[in-house]
């Protein structure tokens, strides 16, 4: 097996397994899960409902709003505006509870300054 294929297999199991211990969370209590999706050069952050298959509120760094206030868009600090402008967001749709989803991702750098900036601003999880 190619270099490639053992780093996206290793991948794949990582998502699942972070997903199916939300998945628990999100059935006991029913809440939506905030998703982390990060690139070298950005950050995506969405609320989705599961139950429904809708997303209720999203933010990123690629938005012109959040671009222009941004110095660079690939660093903690833009991670940290993502995070308070997803958890305004969620307020608005009524969302106080969520269950953070980091994915493939390990909750360092970035994905816990986005974390900790939704928390900040309201969101609880």
């Amino acid at each position: 097996m190619s270099k490639e294929k053992v780093k996206s297999a290793s991948r794949t199991r990582r998502t699942f397994r972070v997903r199916k211990v939300v998945r628990k969370a999100l059935e006991k209590n029913n809440r939506p899960r905030l998703t982390v999706h990060r690139t070298g050069q950005h950050i995506y952050a969405q609320i989705i409902d599961d139950v429904k298959g809708v997303t209720l509120a999203a933010a990123s760094t690629i938005e012109t709003d959040v671009k222009k206030s941004l110095k660079n868009s690939g660093n903690k600090d833009a991670a940290t505006a993502v995070g308070k402008l997803v958890a305004e967001r969620a307020k608005k749709a009524g969302v106080e509870k969520v269950a953070f989803d980091r994915g493939a991702f390990s909750y360092h750098g970035r994905v816990k300054a986005l974390a900790d900036a939704a928390r900040e601003a309201g969101l609880s999880f």
